[in-house]
C-alpha cells in the first residue's frame, strides 16, 4: 500500500524577514531572481485589492478537484503560514470556498494560494484574506485524496518547498526559497531604492534615456527612420 506523507516544515523562513518583504513589490524580486521565477500568469489575486501575501510556504499536492488534504493542512498550519497548493492547475472543481477560507483566517493563517480552482468569489472578493487562484467554479471539491502535506511541490514551473517564502501583490506570486531569502531581500530593497529613484526622475524630467538610442545601434538590423 502507498504510504502518504502529512508532515510539519523541517524549517521555516523567519517572521523578521517575511515582514522585511511585505514592502519589497514581487516583481522587483522577480527581476532579481532573472526574471524565470513566477507562479504564472494564470495564477491570480481574487481577494480585495491591497493586501499583500507574504509568510511560510505550508505545501499540499492533491488530486484535481480533491480538498481533503487541504482541509488537513488548514488543521496543521501554524499562524502566518500560507497553505499553498498543488492541485494541479484544472479548474472542474473548486478547492476552497468561504468556509474553509473564512477557517483559515480564523486561525491566523497568512493566506491561501490554490494551483486550481476557488468558489464563492463573491466573498473572497470583497474580503481582504489574501487569496490566489488560477480560476473560479462553482462546482465543489471530492474529499477522497490521496495528497501530500510539506513536499516539494510545482506550480507553472515554480518548485516551492515547504518553509519557503512566499510573496504575492496585485501581479502574482514568487517563491524566495529558504536559503536565498538574506541575500535576494538584500539585492530586492537595493533594486527598489534604484526604481524609486528613477521614477522620481521620471516624473521631474532628468531621466537619461540615451540607452535606447544606444541598444538600437548595437542591433543586428538595420533601422530607417522616417
Amino acid at each position: 500500500m502507498v504510504s502518504l506523507k502529512i508532515k510539519q516544515p523541517s524549517r521555516r523562513v523567519s517572521a523578521g524577514m517575511v515582514d522585511k518583504f511585505r514592502e519589497i513589490p514581487a516583481a522587483v524580486v522577480g527581476d532579481c531572481m532573472v526574471r524565470i521565477q513566477a507562479g504564472g500568469a494564470q495564477l491570480r489575486p481574487m481577494h480585495a485589492g491591497g493586501t499583500v501575501l507574504a509568510g511560510p510556504a505550508y505545501t499540499v499536492k492533491t488530486r484535481p478537484g480533491d480538498n481533503l488534504f487541504v482541509h488537513k493542512a488548514i488543521d496543521l498550519a501554524h499562524p502566518g503560514d500560507i497553505i499553498v497548493v498543488d492541485a494541479g492547475g484544472t479548474l472542474d472543481n473548486a478547492i476552497v470556498g468561504e468556509m474553509m477560507l473564512t477557517h483559515a483566517e480564523t486561525r491566523g493563517l497568512g493566506g491561501v494560494v490554490i494551483y486550481g480552482a476557488i468558489r464563492d468569489s463573491g466573498h473572497v472578493r470583497n474580503h481582504p484574506f489574501p487569496v490566489y487562484a488560477t480560476g473560479v467554479t462553482l462546482r465543489g471539491p471530492f474529499q477522497n485524496g490521496p495528497g501530500y502535506i510539506n513536499v516539494p511541490i510545482s506550480i507553472a514551473g515554480m518548485v516551492i518547498e515547504p518553509g519557503d517564502l512566499l510573496l504575492g501583490d496585485d501581479d502574482g506570486v514568487i517563491c524566495i526559497p529558504y536559503d536565498q531569502v538574506e541575500e535576494l531581500y538584500a539585492e530586492s530593497y537595493k533594486r527598489y531604492q534604484g526604481e524609486n529613484a528613477q521614477r522620481e526622475r521620471v516624473r521631474n524630467g532628468t531621466v537619461d534615456r540615451t540607452w535606447i538610442d544606444d541598444r538600437l545601434k548595437a542591433a543586428p538590423y538595420t533601422i530607417e527612420i522616417e
